[in-house]
């Protein structure tokens, strides 16, 4: 083949250390239910669910199989002002799994796309409403919410916004919820910081409730490092949004879809906000896809005036693109079927203390988990943060196991038909690595 064909120069890498990557890269070529194939022939065990989002596994048959079905049927499907089938079936099954209240699917292609989605809808919500002063968007520090320009405006992670320039106006932010000094080493969810949600009420005292349109924030912030919610603190952001008439979004890109041993984060914590942001495990990540589920009552704001009249002035080319809706459909059946959701809360105890068994090794400062969920927090090497957690992710892909780096933070979030075997050589794996690590 063309040498320039095979080069690695052409692909800008995403979030990737491009020329650290290059001069020794890390390649894919297969992947079976809980293994990928790299290209020198090794199976790496994936405690990551490719980027927390094949949930069920690798090349799940049933998944597979729908996709080349639909594909060899209809390719493509206008979304505007045409539909097809499935699209409407797959928004009703979606709809059915969720707490009532939450009942119309605005179907985008990404997490990106979702929050961005749901903050359009928060802004035309309260104008439809009569309420168009309430322009203000909270999100919260270390938040993660995409990379579009709501998502990055909203988010409260500081090298995705600071090369960018100027954010989206009338933007403020709560404080993170991570307390090493309080809570580390906790066991599920921290039992202290739930006061933190307070500090929305000094936001609103100071913009005034009246200008302020939607919180988003994770109920578990995942590409942070693992922040597990502290007990009540979701509880009290949902009462002082409801107090001043503020619409709540949670973004469950990543909690979706059983990773915490539940539905969704929404049922884990029995908290309902008024739109959910879901992506990644809705399709199992076969193909890109997601949606912005909405409350009646935000939906019905909308639905007035001339009835051939468009109500919302938005969407994406590929919303409900008939291939991603062939494969959310069979990728529901997969949960269903198979209970991985039931599966996931079966394993949570053993994945558990699984996690919480590398406490005292070197440099291990904190560990945190929920659900099929961990985070394993590394002391900082002296003027090179990153450095300790980045080596530790690459000698368990060397040894055999995949894991994802985040700053100081390894993240573990397998699939959810991980066996106890699996799990133990996951953590087995990355206990050697810390103990070796300088």
């Amino acid at each position: 083949m063309d040498a320039q064909v095979n080069s690695l120069d052409a692909f800008w890498m995403p979030f990737t250390a491009n020329r650290q990557f290059k001069d020794k890269p890390r390649l894919f070529v297969a992947a079976r239910d809980m293994h990928y194939t790299t290209h020198d022939g090794r199976q790496v065990l994936d405690g990551a669910a490719g980027l927390w989002c094949v949930n069920a596994g690798h090349c799940r048959p049933r998944i597979v199989d729908a996709i080349q079905r639909q594909a060899a049927t209809m390719d493509f499907s206008p979304a505007f002002q045409m539909g097809h089938p499935l699209a409407f079936e797959a928004a009703a099954r979606l709809s059915a799994m969720l707490p009532d209240g939450l009942d119309h699917v605005f179907y985008v292609n990404s997490g990106s796309e979702a929050v961005d989605t749901a903050l359009k809808v928060a802004l035309a919500y309260h104008r439809m409403r009569g309420e168009g002063a309430r322009t203000r968007l909270i999100g919260r520090e270390r938040g993660y919410h995409g990379v579009g320009f709501g998502g990055i405006s909203v988010g409260g992670i500081g090298n995705n916004r600071k090369h960018f320039g100027a954010m989206l106006g009338g933007v403020d932010h709560l404080p993170h919820t991570h307390d090493l000094a309080r809570n580390a080493f906790s066991h599920g969810q921290p039992l202290h910081g739930a006061e933190l949600a307070d500090q929305l009420e000094r936001i609103v005292a100071l913009h005034d409730p009246s200008t302020i349109a939607a919180v988003i924030v994770e109920p578990l912030a995942g590409s942070t490092g693992v922040l597990v919610p502290p007990v009540g603190y979701l509880e009290r952001l949902r009462d002082i949004c409801t107090k001043h008439g503020i619409l709540l979004i949670f973004d469950e890109v990543i909690s979706g879809f059983g990773r915490l041993g539940s539905p969704f984060a929404i049922d884990r914590f029995g908290v309902l906000p008024d739109m959910v942001c879901l992506a990644k495990g809705i399709t199992n990540a076969t193909v890109p896809m997601g949606a912005v589920v909405a409350s009646s009552a935000v939906h019905e704001a909308f639905m007035h005036g001339p009835p051939g009249a468009i109500e919302f002035f938005h969407g994406y080319t590929y919303s409900s693109h008939v291939l991603a809706c062939a494969a959310s459909i069979a990728t529901l059946d997969t949960y269903r079927d198979e209970a991985l959701f039931e599966r996931a809360a079966e394993l949570s105890p053993y994945f558990e203390e699984a996690a919480h068994s590398l406490a005292g090794l070197p440099n291990v400062i904190d560990i945190r988990n929920l659900g099929l969920v961990a985070g394993v927090e590394l002391a900082p090497r002296p003027g090179a943060p990153g450095a300790r957690a980045y080596d530790a992710f690459v000698a368990c892909y060397e040894a055999g196991v995949l894991l994802r780096a985040t700053g100081d933070i390894l993240a573990i979030s397998p699939p959810l038909i991980i066996s106890r075997a699996q799990i133990d050589e996951l953590f087995g794996v990355l206990g050697d690595v810390i103990r070796q690590l300088a």
